[in-house]
């Protein structure tokens, strides 16, 4: 059977099924799908238990980048009711496409498309398309389509199966649009005819992957003329109908109801619309002018200022009687009411980044999907924030985003310049017109403008090709084309002359891309008939979504189409055209071939390289993701001082490194095409410590030591040592106590962090102890004369060898007011000096400097400093 890939792409594999593997913590499909099996439940069916699954509540799904998971949040209560990984797509981008019933996804990095029933969450199917942009998946209550813009192709899918219902609905390469509208019609518009047509579905079979009874197909039902042809058309579908905006003539076009009506705006820069519309009121958006303008009627009723600067503005949508413009610069969302009021400014992601908005289920759905937060708006305009990460059911937030770099300053603005390479070719009676770009000088190029022959034609700024008929055979015809912007028209550039001719050759009868690895793409097609006369030349012609462009020429069955000139990521085909000696071109071959150019990876950005501090020889690395140029980065290649590793993150830690080793960091990514260029930077493992000493100090029993210490990028303790004591804490100044007065010690300072230790010594000496001896006389009788002089018998301030009052180890007398160095205390008898010094009774004895070192009473004895003998150590 038939698969996406059989219609879009030629040659591509089979379709296939995806196992998934799932983390602890998530919902797991096979235990659900068993569970609503047993309930009775089937997978699509209309019943009324489907019915009741799917409709419970106002959902819809929310993709977060950094996580590769979808996130269902619920409307009414704005939580997260339940979260499904989407293997390998971290960091990807995804088209969501949804129902209350269905899921469809494309990842446009790798191409996969996967079908998720809701009623069950199980993927139903999943089939590979090209990656890239170029196809999209549109679904309205059981009908899906694949819409190939490249090729022109518009297939209905079976949502079940992800198989092709009936015949394609075939258009002209380089459509744009692919939308319901909310009467379930799908609207493609056509930009080289400048029309715009409704396709309803056909019955899907009664069984998924059956073939439709005869007839069923999809139809083409309606077309309507909203453009001259080869204008550049944005599509927005509407509640019942499809406005279209024509950048190329300033105006939108409405379709309801089987009539059309033009608004001519006054806008001097692109416009934008969203991919769907609320309301009878349509906003177009112009970025580069931060306005938005209000379609009502066919009539351009009004228009407001977006706050803020630069252009980087998503369409504005329409909800609930307001309209709500993301500013994706700052992250912010801005509110404006009917007569285009500010009335609510939403912090939204507070950062730069992409900005999804949508309708559904009768809410404003607002989702950065780099964030972990989104925004959830109910229709009476109350904004609720969503935390998309609730329940850590995958693990922490990843890393916040770096600040983003200064704005650049904005370019001069000025008026184009002249198109590049404006070459012309003869048809039967017609000319086919093409160029390159001009240069936009500032602001963007909103049309070109194409003269000759008595004809003017206006083109879209991503056309650059036009055929002009109604030529005369035989005569001769110039060109001049000129580009237009906002500061009006600039240069023309005149073509070669022709001479139509209805001796045309014949086109390449079939044509053939090659996107290869080193960004280029060969286009190779048979030689074609010249009827007659020689081929000279064939020109290429590059057709993407809603855009062609010439992509060279050749004298050659082949060109090469430059690296860099078609843009990485996006879809094309090609067709050719045969030119003749004589000038005369042919009709345009058939469509080649779609194909997605590609190259190496560019180097990974905001490399950052860091000291681990908590282990030895390790730094830390992180990088933005590379730009990936058109194939998904499968891995990093990380080269530490030569030390390499391959890692599928944008971080990682490398060990094995010495210590306090200046280290050479290299990232570069690696696609399909390979490794591309490395981003380098320098980093440090942690070092032992250094400590220097910086000054000292000291009391009788303590040392106090201020140091300094170069953690050596680590995270040190530090510890003071000396005399048999350690004290550990503050990593600039320690004190060690219980010292011993008066002596000399040596510290040592250690500082330690994981790369080992370093020390620093000081050598300081603890202050002296110093005592006055006391005796105060009494105030008469023999008591006041008790302390003048030694006497025998017992008296004040005698010195003793032993710690006791015996006379035969008396060794002297000190006169009171005497200063004694005191070293240490001893206990023994004990001695109670009276009214002569306060009553002081004690059996402490403290050895003083006195005939070498001998006792005296500390009763007889006041200790300096406040007569702590708590501050003397023991003997």
């Amino acid at each position: 059977m038939a698969t996406i890939e059989d219609v879009t792409s030629a040659g591509a594999e089979a379709p296939r099924t995806r196992s998934r593997r799932m983390r602890g913590g998530l919902v797991t499909i096979g235990t659900v799908a068993a569970l609503l099996a047993a309930m009775g439940l089937t997978v699509l069916g209309l019943g009324a238990a489907d019915n009741a699954v799917a409709n419970y509540d106002a959902s819809s799904w929310l993709w977060s980048t950094t996580r590769s998971e979808m996130a269902r949040v619920n409307g009414v209560t704005a939580r997260v009711d339940t979260r499904m990984e989407v293997p390998g797509a971290r960091r990807h981008q995804m088209q969501v496409a949804q129902t209350d019933r269905l899921l469809i996804l494309r990842d446009l990095n790798t191409g996969q498309v996967s079908s998720l029933d809701l009623a069950t969450l199980q993927i139903t199917a999943t089939t590979p398309t090209a990656p890239g942009f170029g196809v999209s998946v549109a679904l309205h209550e059981d009908s899906a389509f694949v819409v190939d813009a490249v090729q022109g192709i518009v297939r209905q899918l079976d949502p079940r199966a992800l198989t092709p219902v009936g015949e394609p609905v075939r258009y002209p390469p380089g459509i744009t649009g692919g939308a319901f509208d909310g009467a379930g019609r799908l609207w493609i518009a056509v930009p080289s005819e400048g029309t715009v047509s409704a396709v309803t579905a056909g019955t899907l079979p009664k069984k998924p992957g059956d073939a439709p009874a005869a007839g069923l197909s999809p139809k083409q039902v309606e077309t309507y003329e909203v453009a001259q042809p080869s204008h550049e058309l944005v599509v927005s579908t509407l509640d019942d109908g499809v406005a279209v905006l024509d950048r190329t003539s300033a105006s939108l076009v409405t379709v309801q109801g089987g009539r059309t009506k033009r608004a001519d705006l006054a806008i001097s820069a692109p416009g934008s619309l969203p991919v769907r519309t609320s309301g009878p009121q349509v906003p177009v958006t112009v970025p580069g002018e931060r306005k938005v303008h209000v379609v009502h009627d066919g009539t351009d009723v009004r228009q407001f200022t977006v706050p803020g600067a630069g252009d980087r503005l998503s369409p504005a949508v329409a909800w609930a009687g307001r309209f709500y413009v993301a500013d994706e610069d700052t992250g912010t969302v801005y509110s404006f009411d009917g007569n285009g009021q500010l009335v609510d400014t939403i912090k939204g992601a507070a950062r730069p980044g992409p900005m999804e908005l949508e309708v559904r289920e009768n809410h404003l759905f607002i989702n950065p999907p780099n964030s972990s937060t989104a925004q959830v708006v109910d229709d009476k305009n109350q904004v609720r924030d969503v935390n998309k990460y609730a329940n850590d059911v995958l693990g922490g937030d990843p890393p916040p985003a770096p600040l983003p770099p200064p704005p650049p300053k904005k370019p001069k603005v000025g008026k184009p310049g002249a198109p590049r390479r404006v070459t012309a070719a003869a048809g039967n009676a017609s000319a086919r017109v093409s160029w390159q770009p001009a240069a936009a000088n500032g602001a963007a190029i909103t049309k070109y403008v194409v003269e000759g022959a008595g004809q003017r034609h206006e083109v879209g700024a991503n056309q650059r090709a036009v055929e002009i008929t109604g030529l005369t055979n035989g005569e001769s015809y110039t060109f001049a084309v000129h580009a237009v912007n906002a500061k009006g028209d600039g240069p023309a550039r005149r073509s070669n002359p022709v001479v139509p001719t209805a001796a045309v050759p014949d086109p390449p009868a079939s044509v053939t891309a090659q996107a290869r690895p080193d960004g280029t793409v060969l286009v190779k097609w048979p030689a074609a008939n010249g009827q007659g006369n020689t081929i000279a030349r064939y020109a290429v012609t590059a057709t993407s979504a809603g855009a062609t462009a010439p992509a060279g020429e050749s004298a050659k069955t082949e060109l090469v189409v430059p690296a860099g000139q078609l843009e990485y990521g996006t879809q094309y085909a090609f067709t050719v055209i045969s030119v003749s000696d004589k000038g005369a071109g042919s009709k345009a071959s058939p469509v080649s071939n779609t194909v997605v150019p590609f190259t190496a990876p560019a180097a990974p950005t905001e490399l950052k390289a860091s000291t681990v501090a908590d282990q030895p020889g390790t730094v830390a690395v992180q990088w933005a993701p590379a730009v990936e140029n058109g194939r998904p980065v499968t891995k990093y290649l990380v080269d530490v001082a030569g030390k390499t590793s391959e890692v599928t993150d944008t971080r990682t830690t490398v060990g094995g490194l010495g210590n306090g080793q200046n280290v050479t960091v290299k990232v570069k990514a690696v696609n399909e095409a390979g490794a591309g260029p490395e981003a380098s930077t320098t980093a440090r493992t942690v070092a032992a410590p250094r400590v220097t000493v910086t000054g000292s100090s000291a009391n009788a029993t303590s040392v106090t030591v201020s140091f300094t210490v170069d953690a050596g990028g680590g995270n040190a303790s530090c510890s003071a040592a000396t005399g048999g004591n350690t004290v550990s804490g503050s990593c600039s100044s320690l004190r060690v106590t219980g010292l011993t007065p008066g002596t000399p010690y040596t510290v040592t300072v250690t500082a330690t962090n994981a790369a080992g230790k370093g020390t620093a010594t000081r050598d300081q000496s603890t202050d002296p102890v110093f005592g006055i001896a006391t005796c105060n006389n009494g105030s008469s009788g023999p008591e006041a004369t008790y302390c003048n002089a030694d006497v025998s018998g017992r008296n004040g301030n005698e010195i003793f060898s032993i710690p006791q009052q015996v006379n035969s180890k008396q060794v002297g007398w000190a006169k009171p007011g005497t200063r004694l160095r005191a070293y240490c205390k001893k206990q023994g008898e004990e001695v109670y000096a009276y009214i002569y010094n306060n009553d002081k009774r004690s059996t402490w004895w403290v050895q003083v400097e006195y005939a070498g070192k001998n006792y005296v009473p500390w009763a007889w004895l006041n200790l300096e400093g406040g007569d702590n003998i708590n501050v003397l150590p023991t003997c």
